[in-house]
């Protein structure tokens, strides 16, 4: 029978999963597949598997209380095996790599960031201080401008509007830096100008909090900082 994957953990970790229910309508039971130094986290795979609301939260709860014991490898939500037997030869071969991995995230949580800036104040800002953005805009509402003025504006205006916010992410990427043992960036999507997770250790977790308040306090209202976490490391795994 097919077998879902919630995490991959040492087999010293305590693995409490007493009151915790798996994916699936009725919820599966889960149960654990050990191989050598190593424990994977799985149950008996639903047929009809989606990201409903209430397998995202069994997932979840499933890494939350591995997380609360010890270091876990958290899989993404969906990773599904063909039986216990390919979980197990999976741990096998490669047992090296995930060992590392969990060396690497021991004692460490995820804080994802992302931020995006007011498009309105971004744009009195760059016409206030671009001489040549400032000049053809008011040409145009003169009605002195040349046929290609506001495309030519509006190329400007986006390539001003590309320069600010990659400076603006490149800085809140380097003050928080320090405070994390690693980091991986992701393009950002919709209004968002940042999108970055971070992989930060119980001592420096606040330090990094800390950072993080006074940096979105210095961008001021105009950025709006959603910082989620402490999450499972799943983009660190």
């Amino acid at each position: 029978m097919a077998v879902y994957i919630y995490s991959i953990t040492g087999k010293q970790h305590p693995l409490r999963l007493d009151g915790l229910n798996g994916v699936g309508e009725p919820p599966a039971g889960l149960r654990t597949v050990t191989a050598g130094p190593l424990c994977a986290v799985v149950s008996d795979a639903p047929e009809d598997l989606r990201p409903k609301r209430r397998d995202v939260i069994a997932h979840q709860e499933v890494q939350e209380r591995l997380m609360a014991d010890g270091t876990v490898l958290p899989m993404r939500f969906g990773l599904i095996a063909e039986n216990d037997e390919a979980v197990q030869v999976a741990l096998e071969q490669n047992a090296a790599d995930y060992t590392d991995r969990l060396q690497a995230l021991e004692g460490c949580s995820e804080y994802h960031l992302k931020a995006s800036q007011d498009e309105d104040a971004l744009l009195r800002e760059i016409l206030r201080e671009s001489d040549a953005a400032r000049e053809l805009n008011d040409e145009i509402r003169d009605g002195a401008a040349a046929p290609d003025a506001p495309l030519r504006l509006g190329e400007l205006v986006a390539q001003e509007v590309q320069a600010r916010q990659e400076a603006l992410a490149a800085g809140v990427v380097e003050a928080l830096r320090p405070f994390a043992r690693s980091l991986e960036s992701s393009q950002p999507t919709g209004s968002d100008f940042l999108n970055v997770s971070f992989l930060v250790t119980e001592d420096r977790e606040e330090a990094f909090l800390t950072t993080e308040l006074s940096v979105a306090h210095q961008m001021g209202d105009d950025v709006d900082f959603r910082l989620n976490g402490p999450l499972p490391p799943y983009s660190f795994v």
